[in-house]
């Protein structure tokens, strides 16, 4: 794990934000598209498909900064926020829902649980 988190803090900051950029915006498709277009849609439990969703999303913005690793869960929180505002206001037959934005806090906190324990264990930085 440590080789892929150095490989990854050694690669120019433009990058690692298009790479996080890039996972926002899979995961803004997922959530905004209409019900009907996502793939997969219905599989498992909805709060469980969002606490992994943004667990995801966290350890991927926290593997690929250097600094301010506490901003990355402020942001992780914020989005959540926002799709569930524009899930609400959105004619896509998708809905906001407040019990989402609180699986996707747990998300964000699974991720931050992770996150300390491969630190403690020195497998990142």
């Amino acid at each position: 794990m440590r080789p892929l988190f150095d490989l990854l803090a050694r690669q120019p900051r433009p990058f690692r934000l298009g790479l996080f950029g890039l996972a926002c915006l899979i995961l803004l498709y997922i959530t905004l598209a209409p019900g009907k277009d996502v793939p997969g849609v219905g599989l498992v439990w909805d709060k469980a498909e969002h606490a992994t969703a943004w667990a995801v999303l966290t350890g991927a913005g926290l593997l690929l900064s250097t600094r301010r690793r506490w901003a990355i869960g402020v942001f992780a929180f914020l989005f959540g926020a926002a799709v569930e505002v524009l899930q609400a206001v959105m004619p896509f037959g998708r809905d906001g829902d407040i019990l989402d934005l609180t699986a996707d806090t747990v998300g964000v906190a699974a991720a931050y649980l992770v996150w300390f324990g491969l630190r403690r264990l020195g497998w990142v930085r």
